[in-house]
């Protein structure tokens, strides 16, 4: 359980922040939350075994929410990674944490819904559960029946700070990906295509000549993006993006996000009731402040 030990500002105290995480592989790797570790001067580790290891953090991401951690051991049980893509609604999982500091604790529930786009997060399909998560919990693994991990606990909704039945969890997919890169780089790039996207209703469908509300209407093309550059317009309607058909507008960002920066994709719209194939050369997504700029410019 990776503890965090923030540095004080002058005259203030230092901060312990307490959270979960899990070993990835046996040379020491561990996952966690990005905001348990967020700031830390000292990160502890305790293992099971109740030994106790100083942990070096390789890197974190802010926007997926996870950090990879390094504590010098070798010969560590790690977790077996299964496919959050195989989840099915439903489903029953199980989490391991340790809210309120009590360690090692165990919840079980069901996978309320899979792919959910949070606000102002939308690169990372969220696992939603009704898992009892509290603070403590973020950066626990999220396991199948079979005893895969198939999730890192994130964050839950509530109104109150505590578990009111609504937990999200991060796929484990996304969670590899970042540690990959955060071992090779020290940090994490996505691709970008550079359009505001919106749902298809059913009365937009009908306008646009779809037999049903599927897919993602571009509402603004930035200036200077690769959509701007490989023709995509306001108006179009993307239903598919390198052969994986685009049904909700909320999938897009997050197929976006995991293709290569620099690859040519295939990226078919709706555009005056007929089919078009385009392809577009994916750049990386840029951090918010520029982000931020392009709006302000468009």
């Amino acid at each position: 359980m990776p503890r965090g030990l923030a540095g004080p500002a002058p005259g203030s105290r230092e901060v312990r922040s307490l959270g979960s995480g899990f070993i990835i592989s046996p040379d020491g790797y561990i996952l966690t939350d990005y905001h348990v570790v967020k700031g830390a001067r000292q990160v502890l580790v305790r293992l099971i075994d109740r030994r106790e290891f100083k942990a070096r953090i390789i890197g974190g991401d802010r926007r997926s929410g996870i950090a990879l951690l390094k504590i010098d051991a070798d010969h560590l049980p790690a977790v077996r990674i299964g496919r959050s893509a195989n989840l099915e609604v439903g489903q029953w999982v199980l989490a391991i944490g340790s809210p309120f500091g009590f360690d090692y604790s165990v919840t079980a529930g069901i996978v309320s819904a899979t792919g959910r786009s949070l606000p102002r997060e939308h690169y990372v399909p969220f696992i939603q559960t009704d898992v009892a998560t509290n603070p403590g919990d973020s950066g626990g693994p999220l396991f199948n029946l079979k005893g895969e991990v198939v999730g890192v606990s994130a964050r839950i909704y509530s109104a109150s700070g505590g578990y009111e039945g609504v937990s999200f969890a991060f796929p484990i997919e996304v969670a590899m990906n970042v540690a990959g890169q955060l071992r090779a780089t020290g940090h994490v790039t996505r691709g970008w295509l550079g359009v505001i996207i919106q749902n298809v209703n059913e009365g937009l469908a009908r306008s646009f000549g779809l037999s049903r509300p599927e897919g993602a209407l571009v509402s603004r093309v930035l200036p200077g993006t690769p959509a701007a550059r490989a023709g995509i317009r306001v108006g179009d309607v993307i239903v598919d993006y390198d052969g994986h058909a685009v049904v909700r507008s909320a999938k897009l960002p997050s197929m976006v996000g995991f293709t290569k920066i620099g690859s040519r994709v295939p990226v078919t719209v709706i555009r005056d009731g007929k089919s078009l194939l385009l392809r577009v050369r994916i750049a990386a997504l840029p951090d918010r402040p520029r982000m931020a700029a392009a709006h302000r410019g468009r």
